[in-house]
């Protein structure tokens, strides 16, 4: 089993998207959070260390992760989709994007 963690700013729209397309998928248990302090589960040291692998959304988000988390990312897989905020949550363009980008990941 696999623990996959998607973040973004707000952890309102893509990176709960990310999470409800892959929460039954077989040999992953999935989780998001947001970089942002107000986001809606905001990221922490604990869910980074649960994660096996951390997918964000943008590169300011991997840099931000790398900046606050570098001693509780070691030996994880820290992967960056490239999908930028101009999606709402469930947005079907977004679904498929992440349907087509993340699985080669896992």
């Amino acid at each position: 089993m696999k623990n996959v963690l998607f973040v973004c700013s707000q952890n309102k729209l893509r990176s709960p998207t990310a999470e409800q397309v892959f929460a039954n998928w077989p040999e992953i248990e999935v989780s998001s959070a947001g970089t942002n302090n107000d986001a809606e589960n905001p990221l922490s040291n604990e869910l980074i260390e649960w994660a096996d692998i951390v997918f964000v959304m943008e590169k300011a988000h991997r840099a931000k992760v790398q900046g606050k988390y570098r001693p509780a990312l070691k030996g994880k897989r820290l992967i960056c989709l490239d999908i930028p905020d101009e999606y709402d949550f469930m947005d079907p363009t977004l679904v498929q994007l992440l349907k087509a980008t993340v699985p080669r990941h896992l």
